[in-house]
Formats: C-alpha cells, sequence, structure tokens
C-alpha cells in the first residue's frame, strides 16, 4: 500500500546520506560500485560505508521494530537458489556496463543534471516494469492484495509518527555534525587524508544513513518495488517511489545548484565526480542499464537494497552476491 508518511521521511534520509558524503569526501554514493570495490578490492572507506548500513537496522529494532521488512524466504530448491545467483548476475553485469544503479544514477545523477543517467534511468525502469508484466501477470504483491486498491494511502500512528520524525531528526543531525567535530578533534590529519578520522566517520555515517533511508522508505522491500513496476494498472499500483524522486532527487537538485562544486568537499581536495557525457553512451552502456532492468523487474531488488537484505538473510546474501561478483567480471 502506498506509505506518504514513512517513504517521504526515508526519502529524506537518502536525500542526507548522498550529500553527507558528496560535501564532506567529494564522493558520489553509487551502491553498486561501492559494492563492487568491496568484493574486489576492500578499503577501510567501504568497509566504514558498508558497516554503516548494516547497523542500521539496530535503531529500527530498537525504536521501530514494525518497520523492518518482511523479505521472501530464502532460496530452499537448487532452482531458487540458481535464479538468486543469476538475478545477481544480471544486476552485476548490468550495472558494470551503465556505470550505476538506481543511487548512483536516480539519487545522484539526476540531481547533478546528468545526461547520462538521464538516457540510464530512461532505459532500466521502462525495461524493469515492462519485465514485471511479463513474468508476473497478476501484478498483485504481498503488500497490495487483489480487492483494496494499492495506491491508497495508509498512514502510521501519532507515536509510530513521533518515533520516525525523532529517528530521522537525530539522524540528520549526527550525519551534519559528528564529522565536522571529528576533524577538529584530530587536527594532525590534513583534511585531504583519505584515512582521516573525519572522512571515515562521513563513511560511516553515510551508509547509515542510507541503510535508514531505504528501510524507513520500504525500498529495502522487494515487493514495495515490484507494486510501483505494476503501473498502469493502478489497482495494484504502489506509487510510494515517486516520492523518493520528490523527497531525495528533488533536495539533492537544489542543494547542489546552490552550493555548486566550485569549492573543495570539506574533508578533500576535489570532488571526485564522473566527466563522461552522452556523447561517450555505447551500445554497452544502453544495454547494460536495460539487463539491470530485467534483474531489477524480476525480483525487486537492487545492489543497495540487497546489502541489508544479504544482512538479514546471509545465506541468501551469499548467493545474490556470488552471482553480482561474477556478473561485473563478464563485462569487456
Amino acid at each position: 500500500m502506498f506509505t506518504p508518511i514513512e517513504t517521504s521521511i526515508g526519502a529524506l534520509l537518502l536525500h542526507q546520506a548522498t550529500s553527507v558524503l558528496l560535501f564532506n569526501n567529494g564522493s558520489v554514493l553509487g551502491a553498486s560500485g561501492l559494492l563492487r570495490r568491496l568484493l574486489n578490492s576492500p578499503s577501510r572507506a567501504t568497509l566504514s560505508f558498508f558497516a554503516g548500513m548494516a547497523l542500521s537496522f539496530l535503531p529500527l529494532k530498537l525504536l521501530l521494530p514494525e518497520l523492518i521488512p518482511e523479505y521472501p524466504p530464502i532460496p530452499s530448491t537448487w532452482q531458487t537458489a540458481l535464479a538468486t545467483v543469476g538475478v545477481g548476475a544480471l544486476i552485476g553485469w548490468g550495472t558494470k556496463a551503465c556505470n550505476g544503479c538506481t543511487s548512483g544514477h536516480m539519487l545522484c545523477g539526476l540531481s547533478r543534471l546528468s545526461g547520462r543517467s538521464f538516457i540510464a534511468v530512461g532505459v532500466l525502469f521502462p525495461t524493469a516494469i515492462l519485465t514485471y508484466h511479463l513474468t508476473h501477470p497478476s501484478l498483485f504483491t504481498d503488500i497490495c492484495p487483489p480487492g483494496v486498491p494499492c495506491y491508497l494511502p495508509t498512514y502510521p500512528s501519532h507515536a509510530t509518527t513521533a518515533s520516525l520524525l525523532f529517528l530521522a531528526a537525530m539522524a540528520i543531525a549526527t550525519a551534519q555534525l559528528v564529522p565536522p567535530i571529528v576533524a577538529y578533534l584530530t587536527p594532525q590529519y590534513t583534511k585531504c587524508d583519505p584515512n582521516s578520522p573525519a572522512r571515515q566517520t562521513t563513511q560511516f555515517l553515510s551508509g547509515l544513513t542510507f541503510g535508514l533511508g531505504l528501510l524507513i522508505s520500504k525500498m529495502s522491500q522487494p515487493s514495495k518495488l515490484l507494486s510501483f513496476f505494476a503501473f498502469p494498472n493502478l489497482d495494484a499500483w504502489d506509487p510510494s517511489m515517486l516520492l523518493v524522486m520528490i523527497f531525495g532527487v528533488l533536495p539533492n537538485l537544489i542543494q547542489n545548484m546552490t552550493r555548486g562544486f566550485t569549492k573543495p568537499p570539506c574533508f578533500g581536495e576535489r570532488f571526485n565526480l564522473p566527466n563522461k557525457t552522452v556523447k561517450d553512451i555505447d551500445w554497452k552502456f544502453v544495454v547494460g542499464a536495460a539487463i539491470f532492468g530485467i534483474g531489477w523487474g524480476l525480483h525487486g531488488i537492487c545492489p543497495g537494497p540487497a546489502v541489508l537484505r544479504s544482512v538479514a538473510q546471509p545465506l541468501w546474501g551469499l548467493l545474490w552476491m556470488s552471482g553480482f561478483w561474477a556478473g561485473g567480471h563478464f563485462v569487456w
């Protein structure tokens, strides 16, 4: 069902996670690229980021356990296990070929007005929708059962809303205030030192906020994404993802336009932004976005949510991550 309160608050946290990492460390929060670096050549920075993501379950378990996502059962047959590996491979190949996933292209790329990201998003979303329609003819999921239109909003209780606002405010304040304090307390490190405590703190808090944003917005729940792909069947369509555009991408766009990238980031010498343009797009980029869309439309999982599901279901994570790693190695 449509969850305007939870998804809007979660989307604001996604905005915070991406903007803090960008304007503190000069890095784009591309979940597929970060995950690939973790699997191939882990560094202190990537370990800090994913440690933050893994720990994002803890605040929810303490304050809002009802928001912990319910995942499909762990694969119990070789067919379902092979399907999990296969979908991971599709997304691994696709994100490597098109240089990004939904976080890098949608949250970060669209807000920088990147032409490549507009094309990637314009390919992967229709492909995901078409794939879902072809492979799930009923279009209904467990969160949108037949009989009640899925676009109808549902609202949390006043107590849950208050807890959500408190948790979001604490997460935002922590991500904004703690890294500068750490930098002040560790003057022996230069701002450009990649291992400085301020940069590592930023990585960790960005991962924590990103994980919280995915969990609270329910974008980490496969059925939530799949219900969005039911469009244009409105009875089965959950429009929640549109709020990620409004409260995640739009604030990023406004911040990027107002702050700009002429001054260096707080803890870095320069911004590490993609320098390729639309002119650099080739067939591999377009096919990669389409392959990613196919994998996304099959199971409703992309790299960021896959990390969270791997924490909750390690066996599923082993299968999916194996496929993701292998798929990325087949790109030439």
